[in-house]
Formats: structure tokens, C-alpha cells, sequence
């Protein structure tokens, strides 16, 4: 018996010492240390021995055993050293090639815009507000001093989608109105509310159907048009620089009396007259006003106690202006050539 192990154990170390790749050793492994392998066939002889025999042939198995397996395992983790190596040399790179560019993207246009009026909101106290896309006729207009048959109405030209009870809303006001209401009519409000709108209008170069807008609220005691002229001051500089001036024009809006449009100094032309600003130097950017007594008296606000100021601007248009976009619907499609140029117009703005 102990002669058959002396040869089993010389074929499988010669053997071993032959295999010339990976696979061999492992068919070995099998071949020589599986169930069905000799070694564990030569176990089963152990029963037909007595107990001084079985110690002494069971050691010798067990030393058989052991050398085999730790001749596999050194013969595999050779092999598998050989095959990283193998494969670092042929990914092998070559520093001496030119590099490749790879293509990064940049911010959205619109999104970078809007978060920069929150930050600039933010650091005045103001709170970043959001409310339903799909809003009842009272919040978007009734609440805000345009009852029904209000002639109003028809110039916002609404998507209803039930009775005209219920529509996709056409500003972002209503938020300003839920805002109001929750806050019990007791309590001061400084509040911005950026987010879609939607208008039945013909797509073009600048009209959409469906655009950013971004609104902002601030009611309190004693609030005058001189606060909403430092509010509109200090955004337009931060987003046109500190030369940046800000003048009102009388206007009139249903919620707002009395009511404004803010326009900026031309930044192309600083105010000397040019095709952006149409020879004027000044731009139009922002409709505003103090808070209509009705609206507040409709959210619950005593107009005799507070007051308040309220203003808006299109987030499309200020990116057009900022960025030199000409064309609004550049903002809804997928040309990467103009985000790669927007990054290049970015970098330029900083």
C-alpha cells in the first residue's frame, strides 16, 4: 500500500512540475484532489485496517495530501502572476501618445440662472417656495383681484383642462397666495417662487408655451415702493454688475397698485444706445408694484396693518440677456453645441 502512495505521489508532483498553463493545474487539482480522485479512493481502505495501521496510513495519506495541495497552489499563483503580468504589458500605456479630450458637460442654462436668484434671495432673507403646476381658478387669478369675466383673464390666455376650474397655472402668483393664506395673515412673508408656467402662445424665437418664471413676495408693516427700488437694485447688480442701474416706469398690473416695470442700464452698450437695448439704454426686465389692498385683504392680511411689494421676471429672458441668447427655444433643446458654448460664455461672465 505504502508503494502505490510512493508512486501516486511522484506521478502528481511530476505532473504538476509539467502543467504549462492555468487550466492544466487546475484539471490536475481535480484530477488528483477530487472526490473521485485517487487519493481519496485510497481512503476508503483505511476501514480494512486495524487501529495501530490506520493511524500510521492515515498520517501517510494526510502528508500526501498536503504536499499535494501546497505544489497546486504555488503552481496556480504562479500562473495567475503570469497572467497579470501578461496582461499589464499589453495595456501597457503609451505616454508618449497625445492625450484624448474628454468632452465634460455644464450647468443648465436655465437652472444656473434661477439658482443664482436664489442665492441672491437667500443671502436677503427671502425663502425658496413651490407649489402645484396644476392650480384651482382661485388661486391662480380670484384670490389675486381678477374675479371671473375680469378682462384680464383673456390676455393670459389659460390652459383649462376643467370648466375653468381647474388649469395648468399661467404665473407663478398663486404660490404667493397659498403662501399668504398659510401663513394666517399675522405673520411677516419674504418669499421667492421660481417654476414653469404655461400660456397659449405661438413658439417662437421669443415666445413659449411654456416658460421659467420666477416671483417674488415681501409683505410686512410699512413696506414702500423705495424698499421694492433697493430689492430690484441690489438683484440686477449682482446679476449685471455694480454698474447696473435701476429705473420704475408707471404700469399697471390687477395685483399690484401702484404698479411698475423695472428696467436696467444697458450693459452692452452701457447706456449709449445699441440693437439690444433698441437704442434706448435701457432694458426691460421685471414687473413689480406694491401689493394690491384686495389681494391681501383675499389672503387674510389686514391692508390697513400690512403691506408689501411683489415682483417677477421671466428666467428665459434674463438668461437671453445675460448670455447673449437670441433665440428662446435654444432652452428646450439638445444641441450640445450650445451647452459647450454657454460653458465657454460662462467662463467669460465670471
Amino acid at each position: 500500500m505504502n508503494e502505490k502512495v510512493k508512486k501516486l505521489k511522484e506521478q502528481a508532483l511530476t505532473n504538476i512540475e509539467k502543467a504549462t498553463n492555468l487550466k492544466e493545474v487546475n484539471e490536475l487539482k481535480i484530477l488528483y484532489l477530487g472526490k473521485k480522485g485517487p487519493i481519496n479512493e485510497l481512503t476508503m481502505h483505511l476501514k480494512e485496517l486495524n487501529n495501530e495501521e490506520k493511524r500510521e496510513f492515515g498520517k501517510i495519506l494526510n502528508d500526501l495530501k498536503n504536499e499535494i495541495t501546497s505544489q497546486i497552489e504555488e503552481k496556480i499563483r504562479y500562473y495567475e502572476d503570469l497572467e497579470i503580468k501578461e496582461k499589464l504589458e499589453k495595456e501597457k500605456i503609451d505616454i508618449t501618445l497625445p492625450g484624448v479630450k474628454i468632452p465634460l458637460g455644464a450647468p443648465n442654462i436655465l437652472e444656473h440662472i434661477i439658482e443664482e436668484i436664489e442665492n441672491i434671495c437667500m443671502s436677503m432673507g427671502y425663502d425658496v417656495v413651490d407649489g402645484p403646476e396644476i392650480e384651482e381658478d382661485r388661486f391662480n387669478f380670484e384670490l389675486l383681484n381678477i374675479p371671473k369675466g375680469h378682462p384680464a383673464r383673456d390676455a393670459q390666455d389659460t390652459f383649462y383642462i376643467k370648466e375653468e376650474e381647474i388649469l395648468l397655472r399661467s404665473q407663478t402668483s398663486p404660490v404667493q397666495a397659498r403662501t399668504m393664506l398659510k401663513a394666517g395673515g399675522d405673520k411677516p412673508i419674504r418669499m421667492i417662487c421660481p417654476g414653469k408656467t404655461y400660456r397659449r402662445d405661438d413658439d417662437d424665437a421669443t415666445h413659449s408655451h411654456q416658460f421659467m418664471q420666477i416671483e417674488g413676495l415681501l409683505v410686512d408693516k410699512n413696506v414702500s415702493l423705495s424698499d421694492l427700488k433697493g430689492t430690484m437694485d441690489a438683484i440686477f447688480k449682482k446679476l449685471f454688475g455694480s454698474s447696473c442701474e435701476v429705473r420704475f416706469r408707471p404700469s399697471y398690473y390687477q395685483f399690484t397698485e401702484p404698479s411698475v416695470e423695472t428696467d436696467i442700464s444697458c450693459f452692452a452698450c452701457k447706456g449709449k444706445g445699441c440693437s439690444l437695448c433698441k437704442n434706448t439704454g435701457w432694458i426691460t426686465v421685471s414687473g413689480a408694484g406694491i401689493v394690491h389692498p384686495n389681494v391681501l385683504k383675499n389672503c387674510g392680511y389686514d391692508p390697513n396693518i400690512w403691506s408689501g411689494f411683489a415682483f417677477g421676471f421671466g428666467a428665459e429672458r434674463l438668461a437671453m440677456l445675460k448670455y447673449g441668447i437670441s433665440d428662446i427655444r435654444t432652452f428646450y433643446q439638445t444641441d450640445l453645441r450650445e451647452i459647450r458654448d454657454f460653458d465657454r460664455r460662462e467662463k467669460n461672465n465670471d
